[in-house]
C-alpha cells in the first residue's frame, strides 16, 4: 500500500458512496476520514489538516453548499469537490461560485476520482510554488537596515514620507541600495498592493525612454504598429521609481515636469491627455545642484522632485551594519545556489569590516555571492575573499615597508599556496576554485615561485 500522503474527508450520508471513495482514496495513499452529515464534517474540518474534501450536496441537517460556505468563512483553503446525484448546470455554477474546486455527478468511476485528486494536488503544489517564489522575490528586495545612526535617520524620514503622496528624491553613491529603499517606501505606503515599476533612465536612449515612460500611439514612429501603454500608465495607483534621473534629456525633463505638475500626459504621437495617480520616487548618484548651475538639469524640475530628499550613507560610513548585511547575503545566496554555507569566520568578517567598499552594498553582495560559490561549507574563510580585500589589509608593520604592488603579490602568493593545500596539491582543482584558467594559474605559480 502506498505511504499516507495526507487526509481526505468524505462527507456523504450514503454508506455505499463512503465505501467506494474510501477504498479508492486509500489505494492512492491517503488517510480517509468519514462524515455522514454537515455538522460532523465541520467538526473534522476544525480538528484535522485536510488535503482535499469530497462533499455531498444532499445531507441531513446542513446541506453541502451551506457546509462549503462555512468552510470558506473559516478561511480553510483546501480544495472541496462537490458530489451529487442531482447534478444540474445551475447547481454546479452555484457550487463553483461558493469556492468549490470541482463538481462530479453520481455515479462516478474510479478513474474520475483519481483524476480529480491529482488535479487538486497539482493545483495546490502550483499555489505553494507561487507562494515560495513570492517569498523569494520579497527576500531579494528586503531592506536590511542594521543599527547605524546614519541609516536610521534616513529610514525615519522615509517612513514619514511613505504615508504621503509626496515625491521622494533618493541621493547617494552608486550601489548604496536606492532601489531597495524605494521599494521599502512603496511597501510602507497605502499603494503597496498596486504596481512598483522601476525604470533605469541611463539604460535607454532618450527616444526609447520617452516611449517607455509614456507609451506611444500607433504610427508614432517607424515600427509602431500598435498603441502601447507606458510604464507610468501601467503603474496607475502605484509607484514609479526613476533611477539615475540626472541623466535624462532636456526634452524629457520638460515632459516629466509637466506630468509632475498636472499628473496627466500624452503618449508619444498622441493628443489625448491621460490622467494617472502614481507616486514618483527619483534617484541619482550625481550632484543635481551642480547640474542645475551648469544648465544640464532644469531648476524647476529639480525643486519639483526634491520635495522629500533623503541621502543614503555609503557603506564605509556605516560599517557597524556590515555583519548583519553579510549574514543576510550568506543566507540568501546559499539558498539560491544550494550551497551549505551558513556563516563566516571571525577573521574573514574582520577583513570585510576593515575594507572601504567603493562599490557599497552592491559590491558586498557580489563578494559574498562569490565566497558562497567557491567556499567550503559551512564557513566562509579568508581565502574565499577577493585579492583586493585581502591585499588592502596588510599588517601595519608591513604596510610601512611594502608598496601596494608588493603587498598584493604577497597575498596572491599566499592565496595560491592555501588553495593548493586545500586541494592536496591538485592544480586543476585549485585553479577551478579560484575561477582561473589552468594555464594562467600555472603561470602565476611560476611568477610567485610556488612549487
Amino acid at each position: 500500500m502506498p505511504s499516507v500522503t495526507g487526509n481526505i474527508l468524505v462527507a456523504d450520508d450514503d454508506p455505499y458512496v463512503q465505501g467506494i471513495l474510501k477504498d479508492r482514496l486509500e489505494s492512492l495513499g491517503y488517510r480517509v476520514l468519514l462524515a455522514g452529515d454537515g455538522a460532523r464534517a465541520l467538526e473534522i474540518v476544525d480538528r484535522d489538516e485536510l488535503r482535499l474534501m469530497f462533499l455531498d450536496i444532499e445531507m441531513p441537517g446542513l446541506k453541502g453548499l451551506q457546509v462549503l460556505r462555512e468552510i470558506r468563512r473559516r478561511e480553510k483553503d483546501f480544495p472541496v469537490v462537490i458530489i451529487t446525484a442531482f447534478g444540474t448546470i445551475d447547481l454546479a455554477v452555484e457550487a463553483m461560485k461558493g469556492g468549490a474546486f470541482d463538481f462530479i455527478p453520481k455515479p462516478f468511476k474510479a478513474a474520475q476520482i483519481a483524476h480529480v485528486v491529482q488535479k487538486a494536488v497539482d493545483q495546490q503544489r502550483l499555489i505553494r510554488e507561487m507562494e515560495l517564489l513570492s517569498e523569494e522575490v520579497d527576500q531579494r528586495y528586503k531592506l536590511v537596515t542594521g543599527t547605524s545612526k546614519t541609516l536610521a535617520a534616513a529610514l525615519d524620514i522615509a517612513r514619514k514620507a511613505a504615508v504621503t503622496k509626496s515625491t521622494v528624491l533618493l541621493l547617494g553613491e552608486s550601489g548604496v541600495g536606492k532601489e531597495l529603499f524605494a521599494r521599502a517606501i512603496h511597501n510602507w505606503s497605502d499603494r503597496k498592493d498596486c504596481p512598483f515599476v522601476a525604470i533605469n533612465c541611463v539604460g535607454l536612449s532618450k527616444e526609447l525612454l520617452e516611449s517607455e515612460l509614456f507609451g506611444y500611439e500607433r504610427g508614432a514612429f517607424t515600427g509602431a504598429q500598435h498603441s502601447k501603454k507606458g510604464k507610468i500608465e501601467l503603474a496607475d495607483g502605484g509607484t514609479v521609481f526613476l533611477d539615475e534621473i540626472g541623466d535624462i534629456s532636456e526634452v524629457l525633463q520638460t515632459k516629466l515636469l509637466r506630468f509632475l505638475q498636472e499628473r496627466e500626459f500624452e503618449r508619444v504621437g498622441g493628443t489625448e491627455l491621460i490622467p494617472v495617480d502614481v507616486r514618483i520616487i527619483a534617484a541619482t548618484n550625481c550632484d543635481l545642484e551642480i547640474a542645475v548651475r551648469e544648465g544640464r538639469f532644469r531648476e524647476d524640475l529639480y525643486y519639483r522632485i526634491k520635495v522629500v530628499p533623503i541621502t543614503l550613507p555609503p557603506l564605509r560610513n556605516r560599517k557597524e551594519d556590515i555583519p548583519e548585511l553579510v549574514q543576510y547575503f550568506i543566507h540568501r545566496f546559499a539558498r539560491e545556489s544550494k550551497r551549505g554555507i551558513s556563516r563566516i569566520s571571525d577573521e574573514a568578517l574582520a577583513k570585510l569590516v576593515s575594507y572601504d567598499w567603493p562599490g557599497n552594498v552592491r559590491e558586498l553582495a557580489n563578494v559574498i555571492e562569490r565566497a558562497v560559490v567557491i567556499g567550503q561549507p559551512p564557513v566562509i574563510q579568508q581565502e574565499d575573499l577577493p585579492l583586493e580585500i585581502l591585499a588592502a589589509h596588510a599588517p601595519q608593520a608591513e604596510s610601512a615597508t611594502l608598496s601596494y604592488q608588493e603587498a598584493t603579490d604577497r597575498y596572491r602568493r599566499e592565496l595560491i599556496i592555501k588553495t593548493l593545500q586545500q586541494t592536496n596539491g591538485n592544480r586543476s582543482a585549485a585553479a577551478k576554485i579560484l575561477g582561473l584558467e589552468r594555464s594562467y594559474f600555472l603561470k602565476l605559480m611560476k611568477t610567485f615561485e610556488v612549487a
